[in-house]
């Protein structure tokens, strides 16, 4: 009997919050729940009776705000757009930086940056914050902005004769974005002079490992992200790099911020023997330890290899790092590692929205912490301006390995 009034009580303050434009991060307590009301069903069903008139009081309040707010305030009122903001500064308040609330249009934005595809112009845009303006700060190879001429350091002014500020970052990024062979003209600045060039928007996929062969048989792998298919890439690099005859591998993870954990395990499989530790993960669960282990036997044998890092390796970075750090003998040169060592989980929800949560702390294979630490290089090198001093240190240490 008890447990059938809990549920109603808990229903009745479902069907407020349906039924109220919720505007301040208070109510996203109960719009959480709503939405997650179908994952988490066991756990609504076992709230006690002291949080649910916790959450009716909320309900409350926020209701006496909606009428103030109808009643005094001046401007339009956008309740989708209030609720959104509510939400996200309900997860915002858990005072952690990678757990956040993804609208659905963000979380469309999400899965295409991480599958590595998209229809677009080929440019990475900075807002330019001292002069309030859309900066070009990468160009992709062989996109259609390479092709109209477009350069690193040029400022986007206008799109389709359309002016755009720094702050309207998001909304230029929308329309560089639009439907695949549809023009757009930009207006551009370099050098103080304005250029007007005509670029045909197609469907990009984004490099994100590129590799060549240095002096001394010295196999060069870059990774600048973790995103999808980057394991499979790297293997078929790597294999090539092997069979032309190298003697030593550097993989530089310098300013890789990490992305999906699967693809930096998937590319420490390809040096480990199998079953050997990739990674440790701790949960919520109380005593709970679980290992990556490697699946398969290694394509990677008795090779030195040397690890680039700095200051913003992150996250899988370090994970594919400390892996091969502890269990292939890796060298890694460089700074200290940025100290991401937490795992998110994405979940979609039923109307496209999505929310990422820190669920895992993970450490290396011989139980070093990482989260807030880092992990420390075995040689540390600055490098200077004009010359990459950590990469011919890399370069020095396989020579001696020879």
């Amino acid at each position: 009997m008890e447990g059938k009034i809990r549920r109603q009580k808990i229903y009745r303050v479902v069907m407020i919050v349906i039924v109220t434009a919720v505007i301040t991060f208070m109510v996203t307590t109960i719009v959480m729940y709503n939405k997650f009301n179908n994952l988490y069903a066991s756990d609504s069903n076992t709230s006690n009776s002291t949080n649910t008139s916790n959450e009716y009081s909320l309900v409350q309040t926020l209701q006496t705000f909606k009428t103030m707010i109808n009643q005094l305030y001046i401007g339009d009122i956008d309740e989708e757009s209030m609720l959104e903001g509510a939400i996200k500064g309900y997860v915002e308040g858990l005072g952690d930086p990678y757990t956040e609330y993804l609208t659905k249009e963000e979380m469309e934005e999400f899965t295409e940056e991480t599958n590595s595809e998209y229809v677009g112009i080929g440019v990475y845009v900075g807002n330019d914050t001292v002069n309030n303006t859309i900066l070009v700060v990468g160009v992709m190879k062989s996109s259609p902005a390479e092709e109209a001429g477009i350069q690193i350091g040029d400022v986007i002014e206008k799109i389709d004769g359309v002016a755009y500020t720094g702050k309207q970052l998001d909304e230029a990024t929308k329309v560089l974005k639009a439907e695949e062979g549809t023009t757009a003209t930009l207006t551009i600045r370099r050098d103080n002079e304005e250029k007007e060039l005509t670029v045909v928007r197609r469907k990009i996929t984004v490099q994100h490992v590129a590799s060549e062969m240095l002096e001394n048989n010295i196999a060069y792998i870059q990774i600048d992200s973790f995103d999808a298919n980057v394991a499979s890439s790297f293997e078929e690099q790597i294999t090539s790099l092997i069979n032309n005859g190298a003697t030593g591998i550097i993989i530089d993870l310098r300013n890789n911020g990490g992305g999906i954990v699967d693809e930096a395990t998937g590319i420490a499989d390809l040096f480990l023997d199998k079953g050997e530790t990739i990674l440790i993960t701790k949960s919520k669960k109380e005593n709970n330890e679980e290992e990556t282990k490697s699946e398969r036997d290694p394509i990677v044998n008795d090779i030195p290899v040397v690890i680039l890092v700095n200051e913003a390796t992150a996250s899988a970075s370090e994970i594919l790092a400390g892996a091969l750090k502890d269990n292939y003998g890796a060298t890694i040169i460089g700074k200290q590692t940025y100290g991401k060592g937490v795992i998110q989980t994405l979940y979609t929800l039923t109307d496209g929205s999505g929310i990422k949560i820190t669920t895992e702390e993970y450490y290396t294979p011989n139980h070093n912490q990482i989260n807030e630490v880092g992990i420390t290089p075995d040689i540390e090198v600055d490098i200077t301006e004009n010359e990459d001093t950590q990469l011919q240190r890399a370069i020095e240490e396989l020579k001696n390995n020879q």
